[in-house]
């Protein structure tokens, strides 16, 4: 069945356009302003059309932790998520033990199969994370490499497994990265304590993304009086790393999220939402695999409120941040969906032939009305 959805507001190339979208067997087959024939027409009227979001990094949601939930479980919070303009996601799990990882993977490969075809891969944060950049992370699961563990998880999990966060200074000879290269793993720098030499040494074995910007990222230290760069500062001066964004206007404030745009662009930035299970739960507190955590002031703090817990934000969300923040529409709408998908190689998060239709339309407000995955109108709910 051809679809064509017809906007005065679509959001591609990083520009305004007028006219209409083509899709057929899944995929965008057109975008122009010329007629062509069609079978069904979507009018957008006075909506933005845009590619779907692509949030690389979200732990759960409607009170699901992916790293612990049951399939159904699994795929309320991807629903979740949709309602509000995500097409293409991550799970991702916290720091565990091995076999905690393997059933968490087990169940959202799963999901997946049984249609959460916005599962695009999965995300694992951890274990092998730096214990003083810990934040909501269990400290009792940090570790070193291990070789054994991880190599069972590649070759079992081989293809689902998208991007691996780790802390590099834990990665002495760049072993475990370039086995992330190796079995086509985005290796991802977070809760981290590396200095620039530790992150040369990781860049140079194939590292090209820093995990949640400023949060819980090494910066400028001392020692002897001498200055070393950290994670953040290495983010800005290596330009092929695309760093994450919790741009949720409490992990990083709108001045932030001005100061990265300008520094990174938003060819470099993917906006995540980091989002635990109490988005859109209702919850107030809560475990976060072993850490107790609260959540007020619209985000999840540590139960002692010494440092935040994750986000209770969606992407929706997070462009209403950017925009407010003085982002255009169009950049904060491209680090939600382009820029992640190209960090991992999907075609997704654009509006041009041969993409996945995996599209939205949302109003003034960034208030998501429809969603398309595949050219197909989901249920928004």
């Amino acid at each position: 069945m051809k679809i064509r959805i017809r906007s005065g507001r679509i959001i591609a190339g990083g520009k305004l356009l007028s006219g209409y979208v083509y899709c057929e067997d899944g995929k965008i087959s057109a975008v122009t302003d010329r007629a062509l024939p069609f079978d069904l027409e979507y009018d957008a009227a006075d909506g933005y059309l845009a590619a779907g979001f692509v949030d690389t990094h979200v732990h759960g949601g409607a009170g699901a932790d992916f790293t612990t939930c049951t399939e159904e479980e699994a795929m309320r919070a991807v629903a979740f998520h949709r309602a509000h303009g995500t097409t293409a996601m991550l799970p991702t799990t916290l720091a565990s033990g091995r076999e905690r990882t393997e059933r968490a993977l087990n169940i959202l490969q799963s999901a997946r199969n049984r249609g959460a075809r916005e599962i695009a891969g999965v995300h694992i944060e951890g274990p092998y994370l730096a214990p003083s950049m810990a934040g909501a992370q269990n400290a009792a699961y940090l570790t070193d490499p291990v070789e054994e563990d991880y190599l069972a998880l590649l070759e079992r999990f081989g293809g689902f497994i998208k991007k691996w966060t780790y802390a590099p200074e834990r990665d002495g000879g760049a072993r475990f990265c370039r086995a992330l290269k190796r079995y086509g793993v985005l290796p991802s720098a977070g809760h981290t304590a590396a200095t620039y030499a530790d992150m040369v040494r990781a860049f140079s074995a194939g590292m090209r993304s820093i995990t949640h910007l400023y949060s819980c990222t090494s910066t400028i230290t001392r020692e002897g009086g001498y200055r070393r760069l950290g994670a953040i500062e290495c983010a800005y001066l290596f330009d092929d790393l695309t760093a994450e964004l919790i741009a949720d206007g409490r992990h990083v404030p709108p001045e932030l999220i001005r100061l990265a745009f300008k520094l990174k662009g938003a060819e470099h930035i993917a906006l995540v939402t980091d989002a635990i299970s109490a988005a859109g739960s209702g919850e107030t507190a809560g475990v976060l695999n072993g850490v107790p955590y609260i959540v007020e002031d619209g985000v999840a703090k540590l139960a002692d409120r010494s440092a935040f817990a994750g986000s209770v934000a969606t992407m929706d969300f997070l462009v209403r941040e950017c925009v407010h923040a003085g982002i255009p529409l169009p950049d904060a709408v491209r680090a939600a969906s382009e820029t992640p998908a190209r960090t991992l190689g999907l075609k997704k998060g654009k509006i041009e032939a041969g993409y996945d239709a995996d599209l939205i339309i949302f109003d003034e407000n960034v208030c998501i009305k429809k969603v398309f995955i595949g050219g197909k109108e989901e249920e928004n709910r």
